[in-house]
């Protein structure tokens, strides 16, 4: 059996070509009006000196390999079982494969060579004599974390990749070893986190072009596996930033029975195959996969041994639950109060296909309404956007004012959250305009996602609504006979987000704990009611990286749900200072504080530890709200304390500016309860600090940071921790949108390689 192999970048030199030129005249002159200059000239002449240059080394390549298949192939070359391609080369192996046409491929070769060779201060090397385990030990022992292998070309040579300094230090360290270590001639890091950026631009480029299914099995560099058909554009896209594994690709085909190798153009590859098949072992492949390829001609398209489907960023999660919302990904990002979780943010997910609420909790009916009839002007092609909704057991009114609006508005999406039981206005939402369909489904075209960390909350939403407030409804008027039967045989939330320790209110809870209860009473409650669809569940709280994301997929999430790595991007609607302060945050920087909306109760909320007083100080305040009953009792010395240092103010100016704020919010009897219940009059004051705070850190004014309130969780530190060293380690590269494209990516590559393990190991 027969495999044709194709080199990658550094296979380059002047004078390639030169024979084949002028046989496919045609293609030549195709390939330099695509380009936009004489590929002839650039391959054979290099006058100047361009043929290195990454976004003139790829096309290049790329022409002449293709000419050297074509004229193997008129030359009689029989088909052969697989293909495979180094780097740049898989695209040649794609085009022999008939994926697409010859020029289709060096439009994806010529936008790819431009995205790679726009980067910068990125650096390679590679090193000889050395395995992975060990390599992988010396730089993580010399905290070298920002290098990534790159290359995986044979079991004792690896390239690796990161920035410049880093490669530097690297082979100082490597070469003190005795390992060698030779630096590359590059200018980007190519096949590393570094690249990044380049692969979600090159993703959204590559997403707008269709791919035929392959006639001959191709192995991708980034899984070691045959590529499967639809996936041929989240591959291309995954391969910038991904490990070649090349030295895997040649152990598979040797175990699918490859005992023939043929390079065209070179010889780079052919060493490497030699060592590999001299020093590594075939990977396994399943007897029968391996002999129905042997028997089956080529030109009648043998089937690819079976390997498990590839994961991609399309396919985590539930395809149900995409389909509900309109959108392309399983990913939503959280609501974060005060409007942190900007109408601009909330409008760039609906934009990239994703799922994005607007944190209404804090906000008047007017900011609310405009930041409504913004995204509503965005957002005009139907995408997706959701609003928050506050549970408001204090003030109920004001909780129905808002769902008011939202139904005047025709706002079809909203997250619950905080909420203990189900309310009137929760049901109004649900059972206003219910009606069957044709097809006999119940709806009225708008969802409640429910974000929950109790079984008996969880339960309060998976179940239809209470009798008794759907009879209340009905006996006001809110609703008709109709919609009250309907809402009977529905839940008020057929999409629950399971919320484990996070940022802002928080139960802590442990999401390996939690989120394996919480389906077996999906389940329960779904076989006792009987439900016609399903009800889809979601995973919030501590997803900051690619590895926590597979773990609720893994664990059964129909979706994810992002909170605080999104406080730290351009779109959120915070101050510049503290963003800059929670890019650098690590795991260990959060605490827990009270809640300033539910003093009293000692609810508490995570917030920012590193760089304020603010937990300390919080803390504080609650424990001499537990300790005393009046104002007048706390000592002169902490009272003091209090005023200069916390409040800045007097207990008597702020009550004074507090009884006003009620007043002119038509809350009076809040201000007459204060002034017959001291502890309540000290709850209220000690509740302005938390609203103080929180504008503080809202409106950046730094002379005032000790006081910061920033609700944030540790996920936010790990996500620093994974970005670290490239583009995304500074908030003012960081898009919401963006961030959840390459978090999927990430986690359907992470997901892949750990299936691939695993079925190896079986």
């Amino acid at each position: 059996m027969k495999a044709i192999l194709f080199p990658g970048q550094g296979a380059q030199f002047r004078g390639m070509g030169k024979d084949l030129f002028s046989h496919y005249r045609a293609l030549t002159e195709q390939a330099s009006d695509i380009l936009g200059y004489s590929i002839e000239k650039l391959c054979v002449d290099d006058a100047e000196g361009k043929l290195r240059m990454t976004q003139y080394t790829q096309p290049a390549l790329y022409v002449v390999n293709a000419m050297g298949f074509y004229r193997r192939r008129d030359e009689g070359l029989d088909p052969p079982a697989y293909l495979a391609g180094h780097s740049l080369g898989e695209y040649n192996a794609l085009l022999a494969a008939e994926a697409f046409d010859f020029e289709t491929g060096l439009r994806l070769v010529k936008r790819r060579g431009e995205l790679m060779g726009a980067a910068r201060n990125g650096g390679m090397a590679a090193v000889i004599g050395i395995d992975e385990l060990r390599l992988a030990e010396l730089l993580r022992d010399n905290r070298l974390d920002a290098i990534d292998m790159a290359n995986f070309n044979t079991l004792g040579q690896i390239v690796i990749a990161g920035p410049q300094q880093e490669i530097q230090r690297a082979e100082q360290i490597l070469t003190a070893h005795k390992i060698r270590c030779a630096v590359l001639n590059v200018s980007g890091a190519f096949h590393s986190r570094c690249m990044k950026d380049a692969q979600l631009a090159f993703g959204d480029f590559v997403s707008g072009h269709a791919f035929g299914s392959l006639r001959i099995p191709v192995i991708a560099n980034v899984s070691a596996r045959p590529y499967e058909d639809g996936a041929v554009a989240d591959t291309l896209a995954r391969q910038i930033a991904s490990s070649v594994r090349w030295c895997d690709s040649i152990r598979y085909l040797m175990g699918a029975g490859c005992k023939e190798f043929v390079e065209i153009g070179g010889t780079v590859l052919t060493r490497m195959v030699d060592e590999i098949r001299r020093t590594a072992t075939p990977l396994k492949v399943h007897e029968e996969q391996a002999a129905a390829a042997a028997v089956t001609p080529a030109a009648a398209a043998p089937a690819a041994p079976a390997a498990p489907a590839k994961l991609t960023p399309h396919t985590l999660g539930s395809a149900l639950f995409r389909q509900r919302y309109g959108i392309r990904h399983s990913y939503v990002s959280g609501a974060m109060y005060r409007g942190i979780a900007a109408p601009a943010l909330v409008v760039r997910m609906g934009k990239a296909g994703m799922l994005g609420y607007f944190g209404t909790g804090g906000l008047s009916l007017a900011e609310i309404e405009k930041g409504i009839l913004y995204i509503q002007g965005e957002l005009r092609q139907g995408e997706a956007y959701g609003l928050n909704l506050l549970a408001n057991y204090a003030y109920p009114e004001l909780e129905r004012e808002v769902v008011e609006l939202y139904l005047r508005h025709r706002v079809r999406f909203v997250e619950a959250a905080a909420f203990m039981t189900i309310t009137p206005a929760l049901a109004i939402f649900r059972l206003q305009g219910l009606q069957r369909d044709a097809d006999g489904k119940i709806g009225n075209g708008r969802r409640i996602m429910a974000k929950v960390s109790r079984p008996e909350v969880a339960e309060a939403f998976m179940s239809p609504a209470p009798d008794h407030i759907v009879r209340q409804l009905l006996a006001d008027g809110r609703i008709t006979a109709q919609e009250a039967e309907l809402g009977r045989l529905v839940p008020i939330s057929e999409d629950v987000c399971v919320e484990a320790d996070s940022g802002g209110h928080t139960d802590g809870g442990i999401p390996t704990v939690l989120f394996p209860a919480m389906l077996k009473l999906r389940e329960v409650l779904q076989a006792k009611h009987g439900y016609a669809e399903p009800i889809c569940m979601g995973l919030a709280g501590g997803i900051g990286t690619p590895e926590a994301a597979a773990a609720a997929f893994m664990m059964g999430a129909d979706f994810i749900l992002t909170g605080s790595i999104n406080q730290c991007t351009v779109e959120a609607g915070t101050s510049d200072d503290v963003k800059a302060l929670l890019q650098d945050i690590n795991v260990q920087d959060t605490e827990y504080a009270p809640a300033g909306d539910m003093f009293e109760t000692g609810a508490r909320v995570q917030v920012l530890k590193k760089g304020v007083f603010f937990p300390t100080r919080a803390n504080k305040l609650f424990s001499l709200y537990s300790h005393y009953n009046t104002l007048d009792e706390i000592p002169e010395k902490t009272r003091k304390q209090i005023e200069t240092k916390y409040f800045k103010k007097t207990f008597a100016q702020v009550w004074d500016e507090t009884r006003s704020y009620y007043e002119s919010k038509g809350l009076r009897h809040e201000v007459v309860k204060a002034e017959a219940n001291p502890k309540h009059k000290m709850a209220l004051v000690f509740r302005w600090y938390f609203g103080y705070s929180s504008r503080l850190a809202l409106s950046g004014e730094q002379e005032e940071r000790v006081n910061y309130q920033v609700h944030t969780g540790p996920a936010l530190g790990a996500f620093n921790q994974w970005v670290k060293g490239t583009a995304l380690e500074s908030w003012a590269h960081r898009h919401a949108d963006e961030i959840g494209h390459r978090l999927l990516a990430d986690t359907a590559e992470y997901l892949n390689r750990s299936i691939a393990r695993w079925t190896e190991a079986a």
